[in-house]
């Protein structure tokens, strides 16, 4: 088989802190330089970036060759979609704007294999073109399932949605959230972070692993101080971030 221990998930499960970035790149060479940095996974944005899984395979390659855990987060509710991207190698599936305990568990079924989930089995290069049990029971064991929290409308269905048997993570997308509530110019309002809390709360409670994204080094010790462990961060703010500090004032 291809696909290999998942870094992440090992990290995530022994309750150390995971360090992502979150890109709508689908460039290896970028991918090679974060996993050299010493990211815990790359996740590829294919909601708002224009990729399909035959563009992720090359990526996907990049994360393995650097010890870096491939994740992708797609738009679509669609478990044909999920298929094709763990088929390529993805070791972990986001997908957000699930609103209810059957779209859960429509994405863990869509994961893993029988008798966990419904995934379809077939010649893969995440099998290395060979299903065996052993690859079926290594993929159930390895793969991640994770959601989107955004909506301060789901927070009293948010405890059952974290219940569902197969999920791994829940990540939490202050800025869409904070839109959402009305607050355009940022999450930083009192308001959507009390939210933020209570999400976090929910999640502890429930067992599911809390992630968020953070800006900074301050900002993800202050997010990992708060229970999140799962930190993402944007890679073009990390790019432009950097330029910045380069150049003359």
């Amino acid at each position: 088989m291809f696909i290999q221990p998942n870094k992440t998930k090992l990290k995530l499960k022994a309750g150390q802190p995971a360090f992502g970035v979150i890109a709508t790149s689908d460039d290896p060479q970028l991918a090679e330089l974060f996993g050299i940095a010493g990211f815990d996974y790359y996740m590829l944005d294919a909601e708002h970036g224009l990729i399909d899984p035959v563009q992720a395979v090359n990526l996907i390659r990049a994360c393995e060759s650097t010890n870096m855990t491939p994740i992708v987060r797609i738009g679509p509710k669609d478990p044909k979609l999920v298929l094709q991207y763990l088929d390529a190698g993805m070791m972990g599936i986001m997908m957000p704007g699930l609103e209810t305990v059957e779209e859960v568990k429509m994405l863990a079924d869509s994961v893993k294999y029988a008798p966990l989930g419904k995934r379809g089995l077939g010649f893969s290069r995440a099998s290395g073109h060979n299903p065996t049990p052993d690859y079926i029971n290594f993929s159930n064991e390895q793969t991640m399932v994770i959601i989107q929290f955004e909506d301060a409308r789901l927070l009293n269905v948010f405890p059952r949605l974290c219940m569902v048997e197969g999920l791994d993570a829940c990540v939490i997308g202050p800025r869409d959230l904070s839109l959402n509530m009305g607050f355009p110019d940022g999450p930083n309002h009192t308001k959507v972070q009390a939210v933020i809390d209570d999400a976090i709360r929910v999640m502890k409670n429930t067992g599911i692993i809390a992630g968020i994204t953070a800006g900074t080094r301050t900002d993800a010790g202050n997010q990992i101080a708060r229970g999140a462990t799962m930190i993402l961060t944007a890679a073009q703010s990390l790019v432009l971030a950097g330029s910045k500090s380069f150049l003359p004032e």
